[in-house]
């Protein structure tokens, strides 16, 4: 079994604290994503696994060995950047099988893996090409292919995807998450896209400030945010976070907007958290309404669309039907059920539960 354990690290550059006090265990097998703004902590989280940084305080764990002094050619991990780190030089097949030339393995024998982990990423016919032939896309599969021939007891992925464009990221997802399946190597995966975080991992570790806000499931931190930090992060288009108060339960901002059924709290500085999705169009005139209020813009994405309302200064979006037609400035009635609302306290930014 290769689990990665941190207990208690702490990194500092100076006086500055990059990751405080990181306790947490990826599992053997585990694709996890540390998910976070830049600055967060969670490319030096990696690094100090890779033996690239040094851990200020605490114990990192490898497989149940401790690696805090193990230099990182020992490590056994192997690492794909999001710059590819190729050798511009060297063709695809001399890409792929330098570790183990590294490690002196027969050539006959190189050849062989070469091919067979090419013919995985669907290199197999580009093997004498060299860097510079290549698309982005098989540029990071040649990436993926040298930390794959090593068989690892940890990958670690820096942003992998980030330098690919849209289309061939959707494209290195699903491969990514096949790939980690089939080998079953555990992963930490390093991104500030919450879509990959979302599509990729197992479990999301999303960072802020060199801490862990929140550590779960993507269904689990999408549906139950800690945080106001969490709340905002996750989701695209992210959750609406309207400023107001409440009172016995009801919500009230100076937009206008107000919800009832919020149980009995009083919150003097809150915040109302809704998802696009939870927030729904009203036919004219109906009397349940939340809030009515001027659009502001209209999105059509295909599958949906995105109505922006503006209720004083705050902007908020809700996810219409495809078919939905409305002009700027056009009245609506918007409601929101209290059952999929989420409730924050400004001060404290975690959740009020009601």
């Amino acid at each position: 079994m290769t689990s990665v354990t941190f207990q208690g690290v702490v990194k500092k550059f100076g006086e500055f604290i990059a990751v405080n006090d990181l306790n947490l265990e990826v599992r053997d097998k585990e694709f996890l994503v540390l998910l976070g703004p830049s600055g967060c902590g969670k490319t030096t989280t990696m690094r100090m696994v890779a033996g690239l940084e040094e851990v200020s305080a605490g114990d990192i764990f490898i497989g149940g060995d401790r690696v805090n002094d193990v230099l990182p050619k020992y490590r056994d991990v192997a690492m794909v950047f999001q710059s590819y780190a190729l050798y511009p030089h060297f063709s695809v097949a001399d890409n792929i099988g330098y570790p183990l030339k590294i490690r002196k393995v027969p050539e006959e024998k190189r050849r062989q893996m070469v091919m067979e982990v090419a013919r995985r990423v669907e290199l197999d016919r580009l093997l004498d090409r060299l860097p510079k032939e290549l698309s982005g896309g098989q540029r990071q599969r040649v990436a993926l292919a040298r930390a794959i021939i090593r068989t690892p007891k940890v990958f670690l992925m820096d942003e992998p995807l980030s330098n690919l464009d849209a289309k061939l990221r959707v494209q290195m997802r699903a491969e990514l998450k096949h790939l980690q399946h089939e080998l079953q190597v555990t992963t930490i995966y390093v991104t500030h896209d919450q879509i990959e975080a979302m599509t990729l991992a197992h479990r999301v570790a999303v960072m802020s400030r060199g801490v862990i806000e929140q550590l779960g499931t993507p269904k689990e931190i999408y549906n139950n945010p800690r945080t106001l930090f969490v709340a905002g992060f996750i989701g695209s288009p992210p959750m609406n976070l309207i400023d107001g108060e409440v009172s016995d339960g009801a919500f009230t901002s100076a937009g206008g907007i107000k919800i009832g059924g919020l149980g009995h709290s009083n919150v003097a500085d809150a915040v109302l958290g809704v998802r696009p999705e939870d927030a729904h169009l009203l036919p004219g005139g109906s009397g349940k309404a939340n809030v009515t209020a001027p659009i502001y813009s209209v999105e059509l994405t295909g599958e949906s669309t995105l109505v922006t309302v503006r209720a004083g200064d705050s902007l908020f979006t809700l996810r219409a039907d495809k078919s939905f037609v409305g002009d700027f400035d056009q009245m609506v009635n918007v409601s929101f059920a209290p059952e999929r609302v989420f409730l924050f306290d400004r001060k404290s930014q975690n959740r009020v539960d009601f």
